[in-house]
Formats: C-alpha cells, structure tokens, sequence
C-alpha cells in the first residue's frame, strides 16, 4: 500500500451517509444534516485497516448505498 489515504463515500438516494478515509470516519445521521465525526481508528498493520475499511463499505452496500472514490 502507498502513503496515499484512501477515501469513499457511500450514498444512498444521492444523500451522502457516510464519508471514510482511512483513520476517521464521517456519519450523518438519519434525523440530520450535520456529519458526526467518528474515529480515529487505530490497527497494528496497513493491512488490517485495509480490510475494515473493506468490510464496512460491504455492510453499507448491502444496507441499499452505492460506494465511489472520492
């Protein structure tokens, strides 16, 4: 893996639920406009946060958004 940070977006009806980059995590809340920061997330490898990362963006397709590189 580069240095580079990896950064999605997940969105569903075209509002944007969630914003995640490799050490944090933006939420918006159903009843909200307004983002919730949550992290910073910390993992012994690359690897490791790699696949949570993963992980996370699978759960939110499977719950009905769509996943792009921002």
């Amino acid at each position: 893996m580069t240095g580079a940070q990896i950064v999605r977006e997940a969105v569903i009806d075209g509002r944007r639920v969630a914003l995640m980059r490799c050490y944090e995590v933006e939420v918006v809340p159903t009843d909200s406009e307004i983002p919730v920061s949550r992290g910073p997330y910390r993992f012994t490898t690359a690897h490791e946060a790699f696949r949570f990362m993963q992980e996370a963006l699978l759960a939110l397709q499977y719950l009905g958004c769509s996943v792009v590189s921002t």
